[in-house]
């Protein structure tokens, strides 16, 4: 296993492409939160959801390393930035890739809901808007769709036989899309992508039949369980999402 050709690194893990593998290490990631996420990937390869195959969990100089597959491909983003008059129809691939994920079940995995409540319960909220926000997580409907909770863009890989995989499971759960959908939305904003993140919306809600006031119902519930990750340029925007629950 060669750790030589760095493709990504983050405060914690780091990830190498080592010919047609597709290694990440964890630095400071608990025993539980790698295989945690080594499980997650493991529960959706047993769907008809195509995904990297995973190889291999191991310990590499005293880290913990989750080995993939690497699959060949121009990623949704990638094909966006090289074909910039043709953005629209690659939005819409996406967002029908992600309604295929929804129709998805996977049993196994962790209900979204309990996810997002223990991370409002873990972050730094005065407790009267953490118990507001509670009250109102609880209240959205039941459902037990699979949930990426990290999708964009560039966890999305065509192949050049146009074959589709999806990348990164590591927050995947079971429950409301609506909430995925707030997710995505949420990402394109802090990335600046705000007119994007509109179209995304509408296509979705169009696509879907959902109410646009529906999906929006999430947008604070899931900007609060983001607080947890306390990255300063994302504080302001994120805390106007959770403030308009005061609002209401």
């Amino acid at each position: 296993m060669k750790l030589e050709n760095v493709v990504a690194s983050k405060k914690s893990k780091r990830t190498y492409r080592d010919g047609n593998k597709w290694i990440k290490t964890f630095d400071e990631n608990s025993k539980v939160d790698v295989l945690s996420q080594a499980l997650n990937h493991a529960l959706i390869e047993e769907t008809n959801i195509k995904i990297p195959k995973m190889l291999e969990v191991t310990t590499s100089e005293g880290s913990y390393t989750i080995i993939t597959e690497y699959v060949e491909g121009d990623s949704i983003q990638a094909l966006m930035d090289k074909n910039p008059e043709r953005i629209d129809e690659y939005l819409e691939m996406f967002v029908d890739i992600q309604m295929s994920i929804h129709t998805v079940r996977a049993p196994g995995l962790k209900k979204l809901k309990d996810k997002m409540s223990a991370k409002i319960s873990m972050s730094e909220l005065d407790e009267t808007l953490k118990y507001d926000l509670h009250t109102r997580l609880f209240s959205m409907p039941k459902h037990y769709k699979v949930c990426h909770g990290d999708l964009k863009p560039s966890r999305v890989i065509v192949t050049k036989d146009k074959e589709i995989y999806i990348t990164d499971w590591a927050h995947v759960t079971q429950g409301n899309a609506s909430a995925d959908i707030s997710r995505t939305y949420l990402t394109f904003c802090l990335e600046g992508k705000t007119e994007l993140a509109e179209k995304y919306l509408d296509l979705f809600c169009q696509k879907s039949g959902t109410t646009k006031k529906y999906v929006q119902r999430w947008f604070p519930i899931v900007a609060a369980s983001q607080t947890v990750k306390k990255n300063p340029h994302e504080t302001e925007l994120l805390m106007k999402w959770v403030d308009v629950v005061e609002g209401e």
